[in-house]
């Protein structure tokens, strides 16, 4: 099933697709140096193989953690979706990025908003959970922007490549009754 959500006439997302693997390999590709500071998967993202490898998984999970690529003016420029969402917890976290040239702009505040809305009202979620690395301050501005609190920092939550972990700032957004989509 393909989704599109619409949140300006220039800017939607639109559920990841095996055909969009080309496309977003090149984007990796061309924004590797930027992208790498933050991102694990950069360096095993090596051939537009890798981004099907991927995509393939995206579609097996759709049903439960969709995964979109972003469009703006048509072109793909980031990712965002949803990751490790349980059901019966009715919980879910938001993942994303973006490329360099489209950073500063209101793009990643504006999908992210609306994975928000997403996740409340189509997917029935009661917690969102956002993780940011420390030191990664546009990001983090994200959730903050959003109303989502900060519980805490997980450790040396990630691994960006052997033997170097980041901490985790760890954001969260409980029932819609606390979330203006207007934020």
């Amino acid at each position: 099933m393909s989704t599109i959500l619409h949140i300006t006439p220039y800017l939607q997302l639109h559920t990841a697709r095996m055909s969009d693997a080309g496309e977003m390999y090149a984007l990796i590709d061309n924004n590797r140096d930027y992208l790498r500071r933050w991102l694990p998967f950069i360096d095993a993202t090596t051939a537009v193989t890798d981004s099907e490898a991927y995509l393939s998984m995206v579609e097996e999970q759709a049903g439960r953690n969709p995964v979109f690529v972003i469009r703006f003016y048509g072109q793909l420029v980031g990712l965002a979706g949803f990751k490790d969402t349980d059901f019966d917890n009715l919980r879910t976290e938001i993942g994303y990025w973006l490329a360099e040239d489209f950073q500063h702009k209101g793009i990643m505040t504006s999908c992210v908003r609306t994975l928000v809305d997403f996740a409340f009202s189509d997917m029935g979620m009661h917690r969102i959970q956002i993780r940011v690395a420390e030191g990664n301050t546009s990001s983090r501005k994200i959730p903050l922007r959003l109303g989502f609190q900060k519980e805490g920092v997980e450790r040396d939550g990630e691994m960006l490549e052997p033997g170097r972990f980041v901490n985790l700032e760890v954001f969260s957004l409980i029932t819609s009754a606390q979330y203006s989509s207007r934020t």
